[in-house]
């Protein structure tokens, strides 16, 4: 194969729940010569055309020799944890990401493909939808929309500043998928939590809490509009999600329970004292946010990607639940499961 004949794609981030997609995706386009996954950790994954390099961007203070000569980044990495130090997360998230976008521009790369997501948005409609010019200020009680919504506004500075760099932000809903469950599990219920609880007749209600009512997307989809970011002509934000927007009564079919009208104080002490005590890993300010996310409109991404889900919300969601109660995952290690598929 002639490797100057298509792009050459970096890829941060690359062996977690969207970067494997992701990865997966750009190796099977004809268009991409070569992809190099740049994790903490290196896997034992090897897709074709896919080369890994060890980086660590808190402890990483030049990425241009990773950068030069490539068409294009896309920048995934990112660190839900611990959430009981933002700090921490602070320095992955944000400096770590001012770092891709400085050496993104030392290195004189023509694109940047950047995660961003819902949750970047500010509060919004539950009964409507909202389109890439919603505010992007998102829910400042909680670390993830902070982080998320700071980079929205680094990034305005960094395309003033670099009009020569095509900027993409990608703004998706809960990305799922069956491999990703036990890291899903971990990251959310904690380590604590038998996945064996994620299945029908296991859980018996499910509380209908005012402000419940989200959407997901299948992981693949969301790789499917990554690939289409790297490889047309686009800039801008883009909405991803799938139909339809799950609320109480839909999860409640899923798992075979009842649905019981709760108060939102009493759901939130509970999970605060889990979280104070150390016993699940989600923060309630998180809670909070997932109340308040607007639900997304994704028409520009169907008009100018030329994007389309394949699978619905409630697919992905099940998918994802079917990975948590068998263990599923794959042999990188955000993926990591009882057994590896």
């Amino acid at each position: 194969m002639n490797m100057n004949a298509g792009k050459r794609v970096v890829v941060t981030g690359a062996t977690g729940n969207v970067g494997t997609s992701v990865v997966a995706a750009l190796a099977d386009d004809p268009q991409i010569s070569s992809v190099l996954g740049l994790a903490r950790r290196l896997p034992g994954w090897s897709p074709p055309k896919t080369e890994w390099a060890e980086v660590d961007l808190q402890e990483e203070t030049d990425l241009v020799r990773h950068f030069e000569g490539a068409d294009a980044v896309v920048h995934l990495a990112w660190a839900f944890q611990p959430t009981h130090d933002p700090v921490a997360t602070w320095r992955t998230n944000v400096l770590g990401s001012l770092q891709v976008y400085r050496d993104v521009s030392a290195a004189g790369v023509p694109a940047l493909v950047h995660a961003s997501s819902v949750g970047a948005y500010s509060p919004g409609p539950k009964d409507g939808a909202v389109d890439e010019s919603w505010p992007t200020h998102g829910w400042p009680g909680a670390a993830y929309c902070r982080e998320k919504a700071y980079l929205e506004r680094v990034l305005d500075a960094f395309e003033a500043r670099n009009p020569g760099v095509r900027v993409v932000r990608m703004r998706p809903a809960f990305l799922f998928k069956e491999e990703s469950g036990s890291e899903q599990r971990r990251i959310f219920a904690g380590r604590f939590m038998p996945g064996q609880l994620a299945g029908p007749k296991t859980i018996p209600v499910v509380p209908d809490i005012p402000g419940l009512r989200f959407q997901a997307l299948h992981t693949d989809d969301a790789a499917r509009a990554y690939r289409l970011a790297v490889t047309k002509d686009v800039s801008g934000a883009f909405n991803l999600a799938a139909e339809p927007a799950l609320d109480a009564r839909q999860l409640a079919d899923l798992l075979d329970a009842r649905v019981v009208r709760l108060p939102r104080p009493a759901i939130r002490a509970a999970l605060a004292a889990g979280w104070g005590l150390r016993l699940i890993p989600a923060s309630p300010q998180l809670f909070d946010a997932v109340l308040r996310l607007p639900i997304l409109d994704c028409a520009r991404a169907r008009d100018e990607l030329g994007w389309r889900p394949e699978r619905t919300s409630l697919e992905a969601l099940e998918e994802m639940l079917r990975g948590m109660r068998s263990g599923a995952g794959m042999d990188t290690a955000p993926l990591a499961g009882r057994k590896v598929s």
